[in-house]
């Protein structure tokens, strides 16, 4: 499928407020596992929500290159199956790793618009994969954080992740911070996210109106913080014909598996954007920020209404590695 297709703007909600945080969320599809041709597509969504003085940008879940969806519709479970371990293979070649270029190239990106760029990819690590979120700010890579826990048939392809990305990040006047997926259904992790100081939290996502709709305004209502959701798009015909099981997913697939769902709620828990399906495009939000306090006179769960002498939560944020190197001079 080509990616020079044009990116829509495909809603553009403006603030009474005098100076309001502008947010941009990409929804988008391209060719699975097709880096080139995705980064391609998230440098033009990039530019469009710069050109709307947009200072963030998120995009879906493992956008770069691809959420591996072909597991739970080929029995990917099926233990040595020889296809499952090709197809594998092909999803570890086409994974991206953190010191490559194309994040270096995210990096360029980011610091010539002026942009911050929230993207999810799939990391190549030796031979392991991991669901990762990176911050790249214009300054550079401010965020490189590890999906906590591989939800069911995930796990075949994906390591666990570990807390050291748990962090919010200084983007003009606001705190950012994000989670993958599942990850917004973590109670402890986003407790640890607004305990950050979160004022704006983006969840990035696959694909799937029926995961953003409740839990994009509970985040919202729970935490008193604007809530994003950047929720992905994936096409049949977007499946390249050379993956070992391409067939296989062609015969159980509907036109459309990844519907988006994309949104953005008030502190308040009231959407500013309704979750979208089914189109391609980006979406811009001026976010009025003192909506937050205002919110926050009533309920702030990790200030005035947490009770740390009853409930704690510890995170860890160590950086988890097989081998520690104690080398002997």
């Amino acid at each position: 499928m080509s990616t020079s297709r044009s990116i829509d703007l495909l809603e553009h909600v403006r603030s009474e407020a005098g100076d309001p945080f502008v947010v941009a969320a990409a929804q988008l599809g391209g060719p699975w596992l097709d880096v080139p041709a995705r980064l391609e597509r998230a440098v033009q969504a990039s530019e469009l929500a710069a050109s709307h003085r947009a200072s963030v940008i998120a995009f879906p879940e493992c956008y770069l290159s691809g959420y591996p969806y072909w597991l739970s519709r080929t029995n990917g479970a099926t233990f040595g199956d020889p296809l499952q371990k090709k197809a594998y293979r092909y999803y570890l070649e086409s994974a991206v790793p953190v010191d490559g270029p194309e994040v270096a190239r995210l990096k360029e990106l980011s610091a010539d618009l002026g942009i911050t760029v929230v993207i999810g990819l799939t990391e190549r690590s030796s031979g392991t994969t991991y669901c990762s979120l990176l911050t790249i700010t214009p300054a550079g890579l401010a965020g490189h954080h590890r999906k906590l826990v591989p939800t069911y048939d995930e796990r075949l392809v994906w390591g666990s992740g570990d807390g050291h990305g748990l962090r919010a990040h200084e983007v003009g006047r606001a705190r950012i911070g994000s989670l993958n997926c599942w990850e917004n259904w973590m109670p402890q992790a986003r407790q640890a996210m607004y305990a950050t100081g979160e004022d704006v939290h983006f969840g990035v996502w696959p694909g799937s109106v029926g995961l953003t709709g409740d839990i994009t305004r509970f985040t919202a209502l729970e935490g008193r913080v604007f809530s994003v959701a950047a929720s992905g798009l994936l096409r049949r015909d977007e499946v390249p014909d050379d993956f070992p099981l391409a067939q296989a997913l062609l015969q159980d697939a509907d036109e459309l598996p990844f519907d988006g769902g994309t949104a953005v709620a008030g502190p308040d828990g009231r959407w500013v954007i309704e979750p979208i399906a089914g189109r391609e495009g980006i979406v811009v939000a001026e976010l009025d920020l003192s909506r937050v306090a205002e919110e926050r006179f009533a309920f702030d769960p990790t200030g005035h209404y947490s009770r740390p002498d009853v409930l704690r939560t510890t995170v860890d944020r160590t950086r988890r590695t097989a081998i520690a190197w104690e080398d002997v001079r």
